[in-house]
């Protein structure tokens, strides 16, 4: 990689030709049109919330220096920002008076020319970066992964975007990290995320490769069809939508691609799903289940695997399965139904026990791993068994 450093361009000289997109908040051009400020292998501008981007423009208003920025040069005088983007299009946010900041008394205020001149001969320190060797592109990629270990790291799917830019990402990313896209509210109530840090599409992603995203983009880099990762992702929300009748918060971030993979063969009735699913929760709010966010799995599976509920309270059927057990067996032995009043000594040894006397009891404590299950429980009489506690 070959460096070049510049310190005689100026604030004011990327800020010639500066353009914004609002609509899809991204830097697109300045440095009198030389430069593109987020070429597609960055990811997006995250910068825009009224923390991060003021940040930047008052470290330049209190003269602080604002750290290193890197261009890649692509040609001919023309340049993509390698590392740089979020803070050039904080500033050139402010100085064409899409930014407001916060003046000393709390009051909102523009970039004002009589106050602000100054601002645009602000020197920066840039490197002009060029590849070099065989593959120029994998070292750019490579160095890009590099610079961006501080500030705000780049997450796995940002970098993936970097490794495997060109066509397909480019198209993918303006329908899954838009956040002006009209779908995206209903999106996001199964997927969780945020879709500027590429949160969607790393999900779409993982959908519709089955899990092998790496592989997909790799696949599909330089074909700007993007159908097959819509169609797919589509398939899925429309199947959640006609399977439950309604949303819960605990819906948001779950498995839905391999659910959908497993179970969207399956007939189901709304009315019944959402109605199983409404009086597990109230279960959950009881404590008797603790694992509530697999419930949407384990009624969809057709309510067959209490162990992705961890259920901590005995079913009836099981509890009066085993009392029945534990009473045949106690009797023709003559001690007490309750195994603990059987072993003692007092007047209880031999009693025998009604169901509504004793309790249900996890041999193995539920606090040490024992499961819920017909081989895990006994029968223990209410004294003993809540005088047992985890125990």
């Amino acid at each position: 990689m070959k460096t070049e450093l510049r310190t005689d361009i100026t604030v004011g000289d990327i800020c010639k030709g500066f353009s914004y997109n609002s609509l899809e908040g991204r830097g697109l051009y300045g440095w009198s049109g030389r430069l593109v400020i987020q070429p597609e292998y960055q990811r997006n501008y995250i910068y825009a919330n009224g923390r991060d981007d003021v940040a930047v423009v008052e470290s330049l208003l209190k003269k602080y220096p604002i750290g290193l920025i890197y261009f890649l040069k692509v040609g001919e005088d023309k340049y993509e920002v390698l590392d740089g983007q979020q803070r050039i299009t904080s500033f050139g946010r402010f100085v064409t008076g899409q930014l407001d900041v916060i003046d000393a008394n709390g009051d909102p205020h523009k970039f004002d020319p009589s106050h602000h001149g100054w601002l645009l001969n602000t020197p920066l320190t840039i490197y002009i970066c060029e590849g070099e060797g065989d593959d120029p592109e994998a070292e750019i990629k490579d160095w890009f992964r590099t610079i961006n270990i501080a500030g705000k790291p780049l997450n796995e799917q940002e970098l993936l975007n970097a490794t495997y830019s060109g066509p397909f990402v480019t198209a993918a990313k303006a329908v899954f990290s838009n956040s002006s896209n009209a779908n995206m509210q209903k999106w996001k109530r199964f997927v969780a995320g945020d879709e500027k840090r590429q949160m969607i599409l790393a999900e779409a992603l993982d959908w519709v490769s089955k899990g092998n995203v790496r592989q997909y983009l790799k696949d599909h880099r330089y074909n700007p069809d993007i159908t097959e990762l819509t169609r797919y992702f589509e398939s899925v929300i429309a199947w959640l939508g006609g399977v439950f009748k309604d949303t819960r918060s605990e819906m948001c971030g779950l498995e839905w691609g391999r659910l959908y993979e497993q179970f969207h063969g399956n007939p189901y009735d709304p009315d019944k799903v959402w109605g199983r699913i409404e009086v597990l929760f109230a279960d959950a709010e009881d404590k008797k289940i603790t694992n509530a966010r697999n419930i949407f799995e384990y009624v969809l599976g057709g309510e067959t695997d209490p162990r992705l509920l961890k259920i901590r309270i005995f079913s009836p059927e099981i509890a009066k399965r085993a009392y029945r057990r534990q009473k045949e067996k106690a009797k023709s032995k003559g001690v007490s139904n309750c195994p603990l009043c059987a072993i003692g000594h007092a007047a209880n040894a031999k009693r025998i026990y009604d169901f509504k006397e004793m309790e249900a009891d996890h041999v193995t404590a539920w606090s040490k791993g024992g499961d819920t299950s017909e081989a895990n429980c006994q029968m223990l009489c209410k004294t003993h068994n809540r005088a047992k506690g985890n125990a």
